[in-house]
C-alpha cells in the first residue's frame, strides 16, 4: 500500500499537538468509546488508515534532521520511562524524571529517607527491608481495658542481585579509603580497638537558575539552593544519610562542599559505638540460644 499523502493528516497531528498525545492515542479513545468491547485484533485492524497517517512525517524526507531529532527524543522519554520504574523499586520517591543529560549521570532531585533506603539495600545485599517507623503502641496499660498493637513486618523483597551490591559496598569503602571521604578513615573502632568499616559516597549540589544566549553565554545566574550530601554505611547494620541544605537567597553566602556532612558524621560516629556493641552482642546470644 502507497503511503497516505501528507495533507490527509493535518487535522489529526493538530488535535494531537493541543493534547500533547499521541493521535492513536487520541483516536483509540474514540474508538473504545464507540465499540467498547473490541478486541486488539479488532483495534489494529480498524486503525490501518489512522495508524499511516500518524507516521506520514516520516515519508517527508527533505525534513530528514528534524524527524531523526524527533525520534531521538521519544527514544529517551522511552529510556527515561524505564529508568524511572527501576529506580523506584530502589526507593526513588518520585512519579517521575525529568529526560536530561544530568538525571543520566544521577545529579536529580531525590529525599533524604529514600537516599538512606538505597544504602540500607546495599548493606543488606540487594534485599528491600519494609521501613517500619512504629514498632508497637500500647493503650490504657495496667488497665482491664489494656491493648497492644504490634507491627506485622512485611517480607523482605530482592531488588538487585546480591554480586551487585557487593561490588557498589567496595566502591563505597573506597570512597573513605582513598576518595572524596577520606577523613572518616580509620575514624571508627570499637572498644577492643578494632576497625569497622565505613563506606559512603559524596555529592555537592550548587543549584542554579541560568539563562543563556547564543554560544551557550550565560546571560544571567540566579542561586536557587546549595546542599551537600553524605550517604553511608557503617559496618554490617548500620546506614543513613547526612545533608546540610540551604535554601534560596541565603545559598549565595555559602560556599560548602560535600565534606561538610562527613566532618560532621565523623564528629558523631563515638556515639555509634556502643549501639555497635549491643547489637553485636545481640546477634551473638541469638546465635548460641
Amino acid at each position: 500500500m502507497a503511503p497516505p499523502q501528507a495533507e490527509e493528516a493535518p487535522a489529526q497531528g493538530k488535535r494531537a499537538s493541543a493534547a500533547v498525545r499521541h493521535p492513536l492515542e487520541i483516536w483509540l479513545i474514540g474508538f473504545l468509546r464507540q465499540h467498547p468491547g473490541a478486541t486488539l485484533a479488532e483495534a489494529i485492524a480498524a486503525s490501518s488508515t489512522e495508524r499511516q497517517n500518524a507516521y506520514v512525517w516520516l515519508f517527508a524526507s527533505r525534513n530528514k534532521n528534524a524527524q531523526d531529532e524527533r525520534i531521538r527524543n521519544q527514544l529517551e522519554l522511552e529510556a527515561f520511562a524505564e529508568i524511572q520504574r527501576t529506580w523506584r523499586k530502589l526507593g526513588y520517591p518520585f512519579d517521575s524524571l525529568t529526560p536530561s543529560y544530568a538525571t543520566a549521570l544521577g545529579s536529580s532531585g531525590d529525599r533524604p529517607a529514600a537516599l538512606a533506603e538505597l544504602m540500607g539495600i546495599i548493606a543488606n545485599r540487594g534485599m528491600r527491608m519494609p521501613v517500619v517507623r512504629i514498632e508497637s503502641l500500647v493503650f490504657a496499660r495496667n488497665t482491664p481495658y489494656e491493648t497492644r498493637l504490634d507491627h506485622q513486618p512485611a517480607d523482605a523483597e530482592r531488588v538487585l542481585p546480591a554480586e551487585v551490591t557487593d561490588v557498589v559496598r567496595k566502591s563505597l569503602l573506597d570512597v573513605v579509603n582513598g576518595g572524596t571521604a577520606v577523613r572518616l578513615r580509620n575514624a571508627l573502632a570499637r572498644s577492643d580497638g578494632t576497625a569497622v568499616e565505613v563506606g559512603g559516597k559524596t555529592g555537592t549540589g550548587d543549584h542554579r537558575f541560568e539563562v543563556h544566549g547564543r554560544g551557550g553565554q550565560v546571560l544571567s545566574s540566579r542561586v536557587v539552593s546549595r546542599s551537600a550530601t553524605f550517604v553511608f554505611v557503617i559496618g554490617e547494620r548500620y546506614f543513613g544519610t547526612m545533608m546540610v541544605y540551604v535554601p534560596e537567597s541565603d545559598a549565595a553566602k555559602y560556599k560548602f562542599t560535600s565534606a561538610l556532612p562527613v566532618q560532621l558524621l565523623k564528629t558523631m560516629l563515638p556515639t555509634v559505638v556502643p549501639r555497635l556493641e549491643r547489637s553485636a552482642c545481640a546477634i551473638n546470644d541469638s546465635a548460641g540460644g
